[in-house]
């Protein structure tokens, strides 16, 4: 999967973790930088809705279908440091037209997310 533009705007890098899932890696600098010392809700929106996006494909493999994000909402739980993010996301439903995917981002400790999105995708099957 390329990534779209808006991850270059954030820095962020795809990987993958040991079971090949993709995870998206986004440095901390002043390109992302809310109030002092700390990220953007909206560079952390940005990045959750890029790991929702990535999981989406990677469900889908090599089959060519267009995706749409209909309703994307963000938690957020605590505020994002000055360190790097991860974030990394799990497709709940994957129906014929319609998706759902739910991705975290944490910072030090996967188990502490410092948000949460839920995205519904229309799927458009070639």
């Amino acid at each position: 999967m390329t990534l779209p533009p808006y991850a270059d705007l954030l820095g962020a890098t795809l990987d993958h973790d040991a079971d090949g899932a993709p995870v998206l890696l986004m440095p901390f600098g002043d390109h992302v930088v809310g109030r002092p010392g700390f990220l953007h809700g909206g560079a952390i929106a940005g990045l959750l809705e890029l790991a929702a996006l990535a999981a989406l494909h990677h469900a889908l493999g090599k089959e060519s279908v267009g995706i749409k994000p209909v309703t994307v909402t963000t938690d957020f739980q605590r505020g994002g440091r000055a360190v790097p993010t991860r974030a990394a996301a799990t497709v709940t439903r994957l129906g014929t037209r319609v998706a759902n995917v739910e991705a975290i981002a944490w910072q030090d400790d996967r188990t502490r997310p410092i948000a949460t999105a839920r995205l519904n995708c229309l799927l458009e099957r070639g």
